[in-house]
This record gives C-alpha cells, sequence and structure tokens, in this order.
C-alpha cells in the first residue's frame, strides 16, 4: 500500500470515486483506489465530460506498475504510484485526457470513545518528554527501560501484599529492581525468552509443579480408561508430559487443561451412550401433547381434544380428556393443514379414511399460538416419518444478546425456547428441538470453551440432545456459535468463518462483525453477528460498519468474488447490537418509558433509526425483518427488567441512552424460496445485562443433493434461455459492459458479449445485450432445477469490476417463458434495474412435494361444514376459497403492503386478451402485479399430449385465476421483448389451435399480497385432457372460480361442459379413489361438439 498521498483513497467504493468526481466537476481531475477486482491492484479513475473514465493499474511480476491504456500506447513501468502519477501529468500518454486536479481525500470520521471494557489495559505511562523524543533511538530505548522498573515499583506500592507469601513478594521486587534490566538487555540483543521472568514464575509456581507432576499420573490413568479408541494398557502419555518439570507451567497447565477436557467428552459420551442415547439423544424425544379445541356440529360448538404423538406418528381424536384413544389417524393419511386468515384461531385437518374418503375436520383453538404449536408438532411428525433420505424443510434458531461483560444466569433456557415478549411460540412446541441454533454474543466474558460448553449444556436439558458443534468463531468479545443435530453433521460442508473488525480507524475489534457459512446439502446459509458503533448521534457512522463489513467478510464460495455476502447465500441471517437508537430528544425519555409501560410501541418505532435507514435504502437493502411486538431490549438496570436505566454519568456530563430496539434479527433469502418466521422476541427473565437476549426461529426449505434418476447418457440435454436483457445503470462511468453468469448448476460461467450503450443520461445509462444466451445445466431433472437460481453481474470491459448484481430463480420459468425485473445492488447500494425474459428447458419428470407445502393459507373461509367435517363427495358445492402458501413465493401478509424484495416476475402481455376482466371475481385485497403466476406451461413440439400429466403432480396441479395486464406494468416493460428461440417456442398448438389439448396452470404461489393494488383478473380455466378422468372438485379444494364463465368448448373438444368449480387444492390428483371423480357422459362430450 503506497505512503499517504491526496489523491489515493484506499478501499473506497466505485460508486463513492465517483461522486467525489462528480462533486470536483472539472475535466482532469483524478484520484487512485483499490481494485475492486483484482487484490493488489488499483484503479486510477479520471472525470472527463462529466463521465468517469476507469483504468486498472497492474504489478507485474516484478512488482512494477503499469496502466491500462488505450491501444497502441507504449507501456510505461513505474517502481510506485506517486511516479505514476507524475508521469500522467503529461499529455498524450493514453487517457481519455491528462491528470490536472487530485481529488482530496475525504477525512474520516472520528469513531466512538472506546469502551475501557472492551479494550485491552492501558499501558503504562512513559516517563520521558517531548524533547527527549529527539534524541537517538538508543537513548530513547534507554531512557525507556530507566522508566520501566519506576513505574513497576510504583504500582506495586499500591497493590495489597498481604494476601501473597513473604518470599514471593520480595521475588516479585526483587525482578522488578534489577532482573527487569537484565530482560530488557536480552530483548535488544535478539533474545525474547525472558529468563528473568522465567526464573520468577518457577519461583512462585513451585508447589504448583510439584502438584501436577503428583496428579498427571492419576489423570493419565483415567484417560486411558475412558479413551474407547485404546485397548485396555496400551498407549502412553506423551512424554513432554509425564514428568518433565523443567518445561513451563503455562505449558504443562495447558496442557494439563486439554486432558481434562478429553476426559470430560470421553466420559459424557460413555455415559450418554449408557442410558439410550441414540445419535446423542433418547428414543422418546417429544412427548405426546394435548390440545383442547372446539368443532361446530348443527351450528353448536363442541368441546374435543387432539392428542399429537410425534414419536408414534398417530393425530387422535377424542371427546373427552381421559376417553378412549381408539379413533386416530397416522401421519400418512393427514394430507394437509389449512390455516384460516381470517379466524386466526381456526384450522382445517384434511385427512384421508381407510375407505380412501377424505374428510375435512375444521376445529378452533383457544388462541393463535395453540394452533401454530399443533401445526408445528404435526409437521414435525411428519418430518419425522417421511420416506425421503434427506430433509427438504429445518427450523433454524437465531439468537443476539450483549452480555455486558457479565457470566450468564444459571438458569437461561427460555432464550432458546423463544419465550418471553413479542412472537413466540407456544409451550407445547417446548420440546421440539430446533435443526440448527446460531447463536450471537457481544461483550462476552466467557471463553469459547466456557460458552460453547453452557449452551450445550442448556439444549441438552431443554431437548436430551447432544448438539454437534459446526464452528465458532471470536473477535474480542464478539462471538459466534453454530450448533447442529447429530444426524446432520454429515449435510454440513464447506465450513467457513471470518471477522472484519470497525473499531477505531476500522483497525480495533472492540466493535465488528464475527460471521459463519457453510452448505446444508444443496443450500447455502450465511450469519453474521455484528456489534456496531454506539451512541444515539452515531448513525452515519452505523451504516458505515455495516458497508464495511459487507464488502470485507470472507465468507461462501470464493468463486463467487465478484458479488458480496448478501448474494452469496440462499439464506442470509444477519444479527446483533446493531446499536440503532429511537431519536427523540432526552427530554421526551419518561414519555418513551410511559409508552412501553402501555405497550404503545408503534409511535416509538417510527422513529426507529434502522427502519428509517433501511426506508431510505442506505443499509440492509432488500432485507427482511419480522414486525417488532416486543419491548425495546436496551437499556435496563441490571437484574431487573421493570426499569430502565436512560441516563449515565460521564465525565462530559450526563450522556442519554434512551430505550431503544438494539438488538435484532434481519435475513435475506433468494427468490421464490421457502422461509417463514416463527418467531421473533425477547425473553424478559434473564436480566445478568443491560440488553436482553432476543430470539427469533425460522423455517427454512433446503435442498437436497440431488442425485438424478435418468441416465446421463441417455437423458436429454436441459437448457436456460436468457434473453432480451436491457440492463439501467446509475454510473458516470463511460465503458462498456458484459453479463457474467454464476450458478452452481452451471458447469463454468457464462460471458455474454459486449452490451450496446443507449440513452447516456446524467447519472445512468442503459445497456442492450441484444444475443441470446444459451446456459446448459449439469442435471436437466425439473427436481434438480427449479431449486436453483443464477446469479448475475454487470461488469466493465476495462477494469473488470462490477457495476451490479442480481438473482434470478429458475422456478419462475417453471411453466412457461417469463419476464423478470431484478434491483441490481452492489456494495449494498441500489446499482440499476435488469429486466429480460427467461425460459427453462427440462428432462421429464415430476417434482416432488415439499414438507413445506403441508400447511396452506385460506384466505377466504369457506361455508361452515357440517358435523364431522362432512364428507368431500363428489357433487359437494362451497363458497370459493383460495388455499395458497404464501412465504413459498414471496407473500407477505404481515402488513399487507407489497414488499420490495428487488425482483419481480410477470407473464408477457401477448398471451392475455383482456385486461380488467373477472369483475365481481376480483378479490378487495388483490394481488400486485409484481409477481404473477404463469398461465400455463409452454408446450414444446411434439409434448402437448404430455401436457395434462402435470396434474399427477399433486403439489402443482391446482387451477387459479390469471392476472390481466396493467398499465403500470406496460410502462415498466416499454422495452418490448422478441419471441423466444425457436427450439423453446410455443408450437401452433400452444397458440390457439383448436386441437390442442388443455394445459395446466400452476397453483395460486407466485403473487405478492397487496391491499393497495386491487387487480382484476383474466378467467383462464384449464382442465385435464381427454386421457384421463377429470376430478371434480370438491369441499377441500380452494379455488376462485365459482363465477367465472367457462372456456368456449371449441377451445377444448372433447372436453365435458364443466359445472360450478374451484381451483384445486393442495393434491388434486387423478390417482384419487373412483368415488371423487365426476364420470365422463359420452352424449354429454357430443352435444358440446354440437354446440361448438
Amino acid at each position: 500500500m503506497p505512503s499517504y498521498q491526496p489523491w489515493y483513497h484506499g478501499n473506497i467504493t466505485r460508486s463513492k470515486a465517483e461522486d467525489l468526481l462528480s462533486k470536483a466537476a472539472r475535466d482532469g481531475s483524478f484520484l487512485i483506489r483499490d481494485s475492486e477486482s483484482i487484490q493488489g491492484a488499483y484503479a486510477l479513475c479520471v472525470l472527463y465530460q462529466n463521465c468517469v473514465y476507469t483504468y486498472r493499474i497492474l504489478p507485474n511480476e516484478s512488482k512494477k506498475l503499469s496502466v491500462q491504456a488505450s491501444e497502441g500506447v507504449p507501456i510505461r513501468f513505474f517502481t510506485m504510484l506517486p511516479e505514476l502519477v507524475e508521469a500522467y501529468y503529461s499529455p498524450n500518454m493514453g487517457l481519455v485526457t491528462h491528470l490536472q486536479y487530485s481529488v482530496q481525500r475525504e477525512e474520516e470520521m472520528v469513531d466512538e470513545e472506546p469502551e475501557s471494557s472492551s479494550l485491552p489495559p492501558q499501558l503504562p505511562p512513559r516517563n520521558f518528554t517531548a524533547t527527549d523524543v529527539k534524541d537517538s533511538d538508543s537513548k530513547s530505548s534507554e531512557q525507556a527501560c530507566n522508566s520501566l522498573p519506576d513505574t513497576y515499583l510504583m504500582r506495586l506500592q499500591h497493590m495489597d501484599l498481604s494476601i501473597i507469601p513473604e518470599e514471593h513478594q520480595i521475588a516479585i521486587q526483587e525482578y522488578f529492581r534489577t532482573s527487569i534490566w537484565l530482560d530488557a538487555e536480552q530483548v535488544q540483543n535478539g533474545n525474547t525468552n525472558l529468563p528473568g521472568l522465567k526464573k520468577l514464575t518457577q519461583a512462585i509456581c513451585k508447589n504448583l509443579n510439584s502438584e501436577i507432576s503428583r496428579i498427571l499420573p492419576a489423570l493419565d490413568v483415567f484417560h486411558k480408561m475412558v479413551d474407547q479408541q485404546l485397548s485396555p494398557g496400551i498407549g502412553q502419555f506423551p512424554k513432554q508430559i509425564s514428568a518433565d518439570s523443567g518445561q513451563s507451567v503455562s505449558f504443562r497447565l495447558e496442557q494439563l487443561t486439554k486432558l481434562l477436557y478429553s476426559i470430560e467428552d470421553k466420559a459424557k459420551s460413555s455415559v450418554f451412550e449408557s442410558v439410550g442415547y441414540e445419535g446423542g439423544h433418547r428414543k422418546s424425544l417429544i412427548p405426546p401433547v394435548m390440545f383442547e379445541v372446539k368443532q361446530e356440529c348443527l351450528a353448536i360448538p363442541t368441546k374435543m381434544f387432539l392428542k399429537v404423538d410425534v414419536e408414534s406418528g398417530k393425530l387422535y381424536f377424542k371427546k373427552s380428556k381421559d376417553g378412549p384413544e381408539d379413533k386416530y389417524f397416522v401421519h400418512n393419511k393427514i394430507l394437509q393443514l389449512v390455516k384460516s386468515q381470517k379466524m386466526h384461531a381456526k384450522l382445517v385437518i384434511v385427512v384421508e379414511t381407510e375407505k380412501e374418503k377424505i374428510l375435512r375436520k375444521e376445529f378452533v383453538f383457544d388462541d393463535t399460538k395453540k394452533r401454530e404449536g399443533f401445526c408445528q408438532l404435526l409437521q414435525q411428525m411428519k418430518n419425522k416419518h417421511s420416506e425421503k433420505p434427506e430433509p427438504d424443510m429445518i427450523t433454524v434458531f437465531v439468537g443476539t444478546w450483549n452480555m455486558g461483560n457479565a457470566n450468564p444466569p444459571h438458569k437461561f433456557s427460555s432464550w432458546f425456547q423463544c419465550k418471553g415478549q413479542g412472537k413466540t411460540r407456544d409451550d407445547t412446541a417446548d420440546h421440539i428441538p430446533h435443526d440448527l441454533y446460531v447463536i450471537g454474543t457481544q461483550e462476552d466474558p466467557l471463553s469459547e470453551r466456557e460458552w460453547a460448553d453452557t449452551v450445550k449444556g442448556v439444549l441438552r436439558n431443554i431437548t436430551n440432545i447432544s448438539f454437534k458443534q459446526v464452528a465458532i468463531h471470536t473477535l474480542w468479545n464478539i462471538r459466534i456459535v453454530v450448533l447442529a443435530k447429530p444426524e446432520h453433521e454429515n449435510r454440513i460442508s464447506h465450513v467457513f468463518s471470518d471477522s472484519v473488525k470497525t473499531g477505531i480507524a476500522n483497525t480495533l475489534g472492540n466493535k465488528g462483525a464475527v460471521g459463519v457459512s457453510f452448505m446444508f446439502n444443496g443450500t447455502s446459509f450465511g450469519f453474521v453477528n455484528s456489534h456496531l458503533t454506539s451512541g444515539s448521534e452515531k448513525k452515519l457512522r452505523r451504516n458505515q460498519n455495516y458497508t464495511h463489513i459487507l464488502r470485507f467478510l470472507n465468507l461462501g464460495d470464493k468463486k463467487l468474488n465478484p458479488f458480496d455476502i448478501t448474494h452469496r447465500f440462499t439464506h442470509l441471517f444477519w444479527l446483533g447490537d446493531l446499536n440503532y437508537r429511537v431519536e427523540f430528544p432526552s427530554t421526551e425519555a419518561e414519555n418513551i418509558v410511559t409508552k412501553i409501560k402501555l405497550q404503545q410501541y408503534q409511535e416509538l418505532l417510527s422513529k426507529d433509526q434502522l427502519s428509517m435507514e433501511r426506508n431510505d435504502r442506505k443499509v440492509f437493502l432488500h432485507f427482511d425483518e419480522e414486525e417488532i411486538t416486543f419491548a425495546p431490549t436496551y437499556r435496563f438496570e441490571r437484574d431487573t427488567r421493570e426499569k430502565y436505566a436512560y441516563t449515565k454519568a460521564k465525565a462530559t456530563g450526563t450522556k442519554y441512552n434512551l430505550p431503544s430496539w438494539c438488538d435484532r434479527v434481519l435475513r435475506k433469502s433468494y427468490p421464490l424460496v421457502h422461509v417463514v418466521c416463527q418467531a421473533y422476541g425477547c425473553t424478559n427473565d434473564i436480566m445478568t445485562s443491560d440488553h436482553s437476549p432476543v430470539f427469533a426461529s425460522f423455517e427454512v426449505g433446503v435442498a437436497s443433493q440431488f442425485v438424478s434418476k435418468q441416465d446421463p447418457n441417455s437423458a436429454p440435454q436441459g437448457g436456460i434461455q436468457i434473453m432480451n436483457c436491457v440492463a439501467t445503470l446509475l454510473t458516470k462511468s463511460n465503458t462498456k459492459f458484459f453479463i457474467e453468469y454464476h450458478s452452481s448448476c452451471l458447469e463454468k460461467t457464462v460471458k455474454t458479449s459486449e452490451g450496446e450503450n443507449t440513452d447516456h443520461s446524467d447519472g445512468s445509462i442503459k445497456v442492450r445485450f441484444g444475443n441470446q444466451v444459451m446456459l446448459t445445466p449439469i442435471i436437466s431433472d425439473p427436481e434438480y432445477l427449479l431449486d436453483q437460481h443464477i446469479l448475475i453481474c454487470v461488469k466493465s470491459t476495462d477494469s473488470d469490476e462490477s457495476y451490479g448484481e442480481g438473482c434470478v430463480a429458475l422456478r419462475a420459468a417453471q411453466f412457461c417463458y417469463t419476464e423478470f425485473q431484478v434491483t441490481l445492488t452492489h456494495n449494498g447500494e441500489k446499482a440499476g434495474v435488469l429486466t429480460g425474459g427467461i425460459q427453462l428447458h427440462t428432462s421429464e419428470g415430476k417434482p416432488t412435494e415439499k414438507l413445506y407445502d403441508f400447511i396452506k393459507i385460506e384466505k377466504d373461509d369457506p361455508v361452515t361444514s357440517k358435523c364431522k367435517g362432512s364428507e368431500l363427495n363428489k357433487l359437494s358445492l362451497t363458497q370459493a376459497h383460495d388455499i395458497s402458501n404464501p412465504n413459498y413465493m414471496g407473500m407477505s401478509f404481515k402488513t399487507g403492503n407489497v414488499v420490495d424484495k428487488g425482483w419481480s416476475y410477470s407473464m408477457p402481455p401477448k398471451n392475455v386478451s383482456t385486461a380488467g376482466q373477472g369483475g365481481k371475481d376480483s378479490k378487495k385485497g388483490g394481488y400486485d402485479v409484481g409477481t404473477r403466476s404463469p398461465t400455463g406451461k409452454t408446450c414444446l413440439p411434439g409434448e402437448e399430449e404430455k401436457a395434462s400429466e402435470m396434474f399427477d403432480n399433486p403439489l402443482y396441479g391446482s387451477m387459479v385465476k390469471s392476472h390481466g395486464w396493467s398499465k403500470d406494468q406496460d410502462l415498466q416493460h416499454k422495452d418490448h421483448l422478441i419471441p423466444p428461440d425457436p427450439v423453446f417456442a410455443p408450437s401452433k398448438a400452444a397458440d390457439g389451435d383448436s386441437d390442442r389439448p388443455p394445459v395446466p396452470t400452476p397453483r395460486n404461489r407466485s403473487f405478492t399480497c397487496s391491499e393497495t393494488k386491487p387487480q382484476h383478473s383474466t378467467p383462464i380455466t384449464s382442465y385435464p385432457s381427454a386421457y384421463k378422468k377429470p376430478v371434480m372438485p370438491s369441499r377441500s379444494e380452494g379455488g376462485m372460480a365459482h363465477s367465472r364463465p367457462p372456456v368456449p368448448a371449441k377451445n377444448r373438444p372433447a372436453m365435458p361442459e364443466p359445472q360450478i368449480t374451484k381451483s384445486r387444492d393442495y393434491r388434486d390428483s387423478a390417482d384419487l379413489p373412483s368415488k371423487l371423480r365426476m364420470p365422463t357422459k359420452p352424449g354429454q362430450l357430443q352435444s358440446q361438439r354440437h354446440a361448438s
């Protein structure tokens, strides 16, 4: 790194460099920064005619520097950067203009004053004046040596020496009077052994040495007995520990400590195994749980009891608490749970009887928490007894706690059980263990081993499981620990950890972040625990901390170097003491406390700094946070949660720390993946710190390490076609751009040709990438491909630096050609927008149903069912209702508003005949056009007859409404798309030919819920082909189709005239019992033909 120069700006971002040059506003203004793409290289940024030109400065093998200037200009090499800059002040050196005005670097913000409890002890004062510094180095060192004994002897006089033996007092005094001189001279001569100090410690620890020598043989024997890897009587203890008292005491103590830990681990393993542990846990893990519910029978509510036995895989229906248990359903006969959104305590259980009848049983629980606890137990039961070799859903606990440099209390299990204030778990879910536990702490006074053992012990008491440690990483007092169930040990790989300092000048670790990343089968996880700058007025510095961590925390796949950590992981969780405060004047302190006691949080949250900065897109862009319904977690008086200590006396005056939500958990996931927050709150019984621990738990979809069932030699090759890409970049750089596509499903990174720059306006540039790009996946099976994502990076051709990154989900193009719009980001800031189209070609195959699709949301309740659930016969008709899994496709029911996730998918408008149709069918709280369900899978040549086979798949066989194209959507897509490549083009039959077999539409799973933009739907009804009998939807089936007009008969020959139908539920299948199928009547078919 070069010495200080005014034009050298270090590792500032490219966008920051452009801002500085724009402010300079003079041609020839320049600065030099570190390259973002090549370590050890630099970037020379020059302003000319309001555009920024970037030239790379690369070192060669001899460390000499050269500028990548225009072609034809001889390359010149320079030893130092100042020499290079001086040369390029001359014209005609290959730059767009010669260097003229250096842009000064901005002064660093002064960080918060260091906290004494978080910093190493201060060095003793030196007894020399400023004039002494001008003397020679030898004289300075001599004076330093002279002051050293005096300093320590003076300090010794203030110590209480009565508690130590007299001989030890004499030894210590003698060392500081004479021996420390000798040690200093030895260091000056290059000997760093400090013989005087070694002699002193041996004298003080004389008895300890002999005691170690006395107890080591006994520990050695004990270790051999519990070590199961050794046969009895075999093996010797390492010689360096056995009886060599000449070694240093610290070394022997370290070895002794390691030996004790080893003994403890092996003894625990033996004991756990002897009491019936299997894979780290007992056979009977979750006890049976009873729920009292109400069921309406002839409009009269009747009390019933539901007993969930997870271990046996049975759900019992009982009329009394102690009644017989003869009526039950086994796990594989429990088909679906449907939550009512209108009645938060209501749940529909869809089961299959022995006679293959489908029953829909409606129950009302005491409250929403009871219903959630029941659903979690049922989901745990389905997962435990699943026949799948690998899980497709896991639960993750994420917790953060600023411990305030105090040891934890003896009991703090409520943290891991998500009990306290806010969105909490029900007591019935106490014994359900999470698959992963991620614990972040700040101001943690314990050692790594102490803390890890403490947490494992608490979890063992709660769950009876000995969790395995995946990773632990510490930066000063900031720590992150990741624990996993023993059965997941072989599913976790590629574990990385790292830390970043953001203390004073980004050099001290009292503030900063630690992170851990790993792969869980085919899904990548990242976790960041950060402790940001404190102080209500330091909001801007906290934002800088966030950006610094984002850029320099080195986690995840190293091949994804152009992407920061927000794009490297399927799921990224950011937790910690973020230290953002509420922006109220200090005079409002009492008023704030009063509102907290009344649980009036909304007014306070409206002034929450983190929420305001997120709304302004300054930090945590496209992150999600569950709604806060708990009290501020800082700053409490210790040993109580009844009083906030919002004042602090300091030498400079009284400092106010208004009650604030400093401790937070946020997350960011790839598009169209399943993630649901089950809990978010804080404890109210852990009071050793001035912060309350915060907990969050998530239900997360994961992908397995896929093994194709198809012969790779005979399976057709799949394809991912991306076309019509147009990037609008927020930059003043004048350069050419190309796109890089990264994905684990591709054999290698794919680059496009150079794009065409158009519409270069002030501060932005539009780039068209006209060529279609064909990406070849390593596996074409849809079971694999639909879980994959394509990472997109727009780069410059001259500096190879990223100008924006984004992500596209292949699941969006599951059924047909789909348009996408992705917000490009770089270093946590919005960098532009990329639009385009994507089409997916897979081999034959059907995606299997996921565990997380077991629970659905019912947005409009059907007519109350009859007593005992009412058998769902083929002629039953009910009020229309809509069933979907909202969280799977990015829907949010938290506030009803559209959540900006940075991406949207939509169908092209050419297939929609009329917009705004649907009339009464459209709902008040309609769906936003930002994400829409495709209208059907595009048929490839020769595949028309196979279209109806999608109905065999209970996961994707539903029929839903399709939305029209709004004016707003047309404006967003004014860059018209060219037709897809002929290889993927729909056949003529797919374009409206009368012989085209009907195409199934996917179920309603790709919308973003909105109460502010109701959209009308275009009626589209799909039917299975004549090769299979159509299924008559029944009471269990959700939909919005009761008021739709049917599709004209001429477009669906050989099909019966439909009855009033509703859309399919989770497992509408042609494989259902024949009693549920509507019989095909030949006469009816004939009459339809004549009618058409």
